[in-house]
């Protein structure tokens, strides 16, 4: 009886150590700068159950918002046998992508804030030139890899 005791306790001390001890590898939130449309829809295409853990602001319609962060729900479903952890928790940021007079967002001058001026801009010369259109038409045959966010504003899309 001894010997199983001081093998259960080596073997949480070694546990414990090897956590305290041991560096994480940090990785990227693959769905964090996605909007919850696009995120979700990945999810769901993977057979997981997609939920808002918690959300900022109230500009944009829920499919718009932006996925901040994302993470697995701590809860588990299932049997003792098949015990199942199928819920993605999505964190959503529902401000304007630029602020204006009385509407919340990003400082235009940050970084954030920048880019969402050149999206804005590439959007509007996409949807309302020639020139954008043409670009359109050429890349879509050329590229068809690249993802949807390059063809947003582009005729037909």
């Amino acid at each position: 009886m001894r010997s199983k005791f001081v093998a259960a306790s080596a073997a949480g001390v070694f546990a414990v150590t090897a956590s305290v001890f041991s560096c994480g590898v940090a990785s990227a939130d693959a769905y964090a700068g996605e909007t919850y449309g696009d995120a979700a829809g990945a999810l769901s295409g993977s057979g997981m159950t997609v939920v808002v853990g918690g959300r900022v602001g109230s500009e944009l319609p829920t499919e718009k918002c932006i996925v901040t962060r994302s993470q697995k729900a701590p809860w588990i479903k299932g049997t003792n046998f098949q015990q199942v952890n199928n819920t993605m928790l999505l964190f959503l940021n529902c401000n304007s992508a630029v602020a204006t007079a009385g509407k919340p967002g990003n400082s235009a001058a940050s970084p954030e804030g920048q880019q969402a001026l050149k999206d804005e801009q590439a959007y509007a010369w996409k949807s309302t030139t020639e020139d954008g259109a043409q670009w359109c038409a050429e890349n879509m045959k050329a590229h068809p890899d690249w993802n949807a966010s390059a063809w947003a504003g582009c005729p037909g899309t």
